[in-house]
């Protein structure tokens, strides 16, 4: 793992780097994902970067649209495009966005940045591969504070009944939001337990322990046959 723990230094260094050159905000929310970009990208996706648009691949969605740095620099140096047009981040005329635009770049799956809209798009996702049976897997990254939505704990309800075992959702709980902590905004603690009470098999695991994060999201099993 100690490969991937200086990639995802790296790609700290490319949000960083994006951040300062753009002026832009969502810093912190882009850096306390990256860990989890990281993971998923280079040892649990089954996805080729020469064939982005493969009916087989699985699916990433970051619905946490504002952190489009962290998954911009992560699908440039996974080869998704030239690291170089990580330059451009921000500019007019540019595809690098301050949120993710859809159909535009390469890798990306949704056009997210308007919370809670994700989740209900991965349960699509991940149904379809249900009714044409597929091996792709869906995970979905949600903020903490996106959890205030009321279509994320529909789409929850959603996926539970139809028994997505293809979907994950993990939830960046860095604890912070816009205007301040997100429980002060509003209460979320417990949160494992609301998910849980929901039907799902919610886990708490480091955020920043690349090898747990593996292990957990190699779990999630594809949907052919099922």
């Amino acid at each position: 793992m100690a490969d991937l723990v200086k990639i995802a230094a790296e790609l700290r260094g490319s949000v960083i780097d994006m951040c300062h050159r753009s002026r832009s905000a969502h810093l912190g929310s882009c850096l306390s994902c990256l860990d989890i970009l990281t993971a998923a990208y280079w040892s649990v996706l089954s996805i080729d970067p020469a064939k982005p648009d493969d009916p087989a691949r699985d699916r990433f969605i970051l619905s946490k649209g504002h952190a489009a740095m962290a998954l911009y620099a992560t699908l440039a140096k996974r080869g998704y495009f030239p690291e170089q047009e990580l330059l451009t981040y921000n500019e007019d005329g540019g595809r690098l966005a301050e949120h993710p635009p859809a159909n535009l770049l390469p890798g990306v799956e949704a056009a997210t940045g308007s919370l809670g809209h994700g989740l209900p798009i991965g349960v699509g996702i991940a149904l379809a591969t249900k009714i044409r049976p597929s091996a792709a897997r869906v995970f979905v990254l949600l903020s903490d504070g996106e959890n205030n939505e009321g279509s994320v704990w529909e789409a929850a309800m959603m996926a539970a009944a139809q028994r997505l075992e293809n979907l994950c959702v993990i939830i960046d709980y860095n604890k912070w939001q816009a205007t301040g902590r997100s429980n002060e905004t509003l209460q979320l603690d417990p949160l494992v337990d609301k998910w849980r009470a929901f039907g799902w098999d919610a886990k708490e695991v480091d955020g920043h322990d690349i090898t747990t994060l593996v292990t957990e999201m190699s779990g999630v099993p594809g949907s052919a046959g099922s």
